[in-house]
């Protein structure tokens, strides 16, 4: 089976209502195949940071069921409750087994701990489709990936890619904090 780069992406929002405009848009992704959504889970964390997780309905019932809780065993997360938090530790146990580098406790992203009290997540585990072509081009020629990582629309600014004003839209838009309304 070949697999494009994967991704887990953390959106934060103020209320856990969040399904309209943004799953429509991973439904056009996924039916372009620009995008597969592995595993798409939903949180949100009341304001003494107690924590309530479902599974986002951009994938399909069948889907759920083949994958299971990918990003519960990526992050430590059971969404069934004990059971759940037990495969998600089992799944990890057994790609160590197999050889797999695991994150170490230094390495390990808390990604829960990242969710502000009182607001949602929306949990996103994102294979990049489109990218399959390159990455293999690219490992065709003898190229591998040395890093990789977002640059700040702050940073585009100084090669003339966008002007300042639009840059601190950008970077107001991604960073901005919950609003508790």
């Amino acid at each position: 089976m070949t697999i494009g780069p994967v991704q887990l992406v953390v959106l934060g929002f103020p209320q856990p209502d969040f399904h309209g405009a943004i799953i429509a848009e991973l439904d056009r992704l996924r039916e372009t195949d620009t995008i597969r959504v592995i595993d798409a889970l939903a949180v949100h964390k009341n304001g003494d940071g107690a924590i309530e997780v479902a599974h986002l309905s951009n994938i399909s019932d069948e889907e759920a069921i083949e994958l299971g809780t990918k990003i519960g065993a990526l992050i430590g997360l059971g969404i069934e409750g004990e059971e759940g938090m037990e495969a998600g530790a089992l799944a990890g146990a057994e790609a160590a087994a197999d050889g797999v580098d695991v994150f170490s406790d230094e390495e390990a992203w808390d990604v829960l701990s990242e969710i502000p009290d009182g607001s949602a997540a929306a949990l996103l585990l994102l294979e990049h489709r489109w990218a399959i072509p390159l990455r293999d081009a690219i490992a065709a020629a003898g190229g591998f990936r040395l890093a990789d990582g977002f640059i700040s629309p702050l940073d585009l600014i100084g090669i003339g890619l966008v002007t300042a004003e639009e840059a601190k839209q950008l970077h107001e838009f991604e960073k901005a904090e919950p609003s508790h309304t």
